[in-house]
């Protein structure tokens, strides 16, 4: 099918700026919506004519609406990891998701997806996961057939996940485990996850629907970092260290400008991301997803 405009909304973050090259890469035209247009140039080249870069606050009505103008579709790739003065999990998730859906729906655009995350929950003690599924609900209410991708955690370079581990095993001779590291985790390799957006837009059907997108392999938190570790040739000592006390190490942490641990990355980690058996997934839209053992090698080069 031909495609015409798509707004990209945080079309420079970890997912977005992939979700603008698998767009691209089918011949999309793009409209990068962000709060640093200048990254669109260093990201994507200044030659392409396919992508145009434009700034938007989506705290900020006029901007959200000058960035939809015109678009055939929109997807919604905005997250927040750490709060900052009115800067919260609520004004992002929630708040900003509606703001896009509603704007989306009144200029008539045809598609909107909408990025949450397995595990999403209007019932969680945790902010950030409480936040997730108002999100999801405030979207759905503003653009009824909206497309929802969950995503399990996401690897790839410049993560702040795999890469974690991986600085982790470089440096120390011991490794620091979340709790007795029997969280499940069924991480999902960022390009696949943009494919799957890139996807959703070339498939009527997927209208309305909500997708929970996770890797082909499930491990424990403590098998995985055994892994990883089995493939860097490292042999560290595994220490199991209380959810309690990571709580605290992320609180300070988030003093710092670019904190390496928040407090909402301890609460995920506190459960399992494991996508839903009777959520359609990679598999429905025909991916073959690649494992953590597949990119690990390019990761460590």
């Amino acid at each position: 099918m031909a495609f015409q405009l798509v707004t990209v909304f945080g079309g420079t973050g970890f997912l977005g700026r992939r979700i603008v090259r698998h767009f691209r890469g089918k011949g999309v035209p793009i409209r990068v919506a962000t709060r640093h247009p200048e990254r669109a140039g260093e990201l994507f080249g200044a030659n392409d004519t396919g992508i145009e870069s434009i700034a938007a606050d989506v705290h900020d009505e006029e901007s959200v609406t000058k960035a939809i103008s015109g678009a055939w579709s929109v997807v919604n790739a905005v997250s927040l990891y750490v709060e900052h003065g009115k800067t919260t999990f609520d004004s992002v998730h929630v708040k900003a998701a509606e703001r896009i859906a509603s704007r989306t729906s009144q200029s008539g655009v045809e598609r909107l997806v909408h990025v949450s995350g397995i595990g999403a929950d209007a019932q969680s003690h945790s902010s950030y996961i409480r936040s997730r599924r108002q999100g999801e609900l405030a979207v759905r209410a503003a653009f009824g057939h909206v497309t929802f991708i969950r995503p399990a955690v996401m690897f790839g370079p410049d993560d702040a996940f795999l890469t974690v581990i991986i600085r982790i095993l470089r440096w120390l001779p011991v490794y620091p485990v979340f709790g007795k590291g029997e969280t499940r985790l069924q991480p999902a390799y960022v390009e696949d996850v943009a494919e799957a957006i890139a996807r959703f837009l070339q498939n009527r059907e997927t209208r309305g629907m909500i997708f929970e997108c996770g890797g082909p392999r499930t491990y424990s938190y403590e098998d995985l970092v055994k892994m990883v570790a089995h493939e860097m040739n490292r042999k560290p000592v595994l220490i199991p260290v209380p959810f309690a006390a990571w709580r605290v190490l992320a609180g300070l942490s988030e003093i710092l400008p670019n904190p390496p641990l928040t407090r909402n990355q301890v609460e995920l980690m506190e459960i399992d991301n494991v996508a839903k058996l009777d959520r359609p997934g990679f598999d429905w839209l025909n991916i073959a997803p690649q494992s953590i053992e597949d990119v690990l090698p390019s990761m460590l080069r």
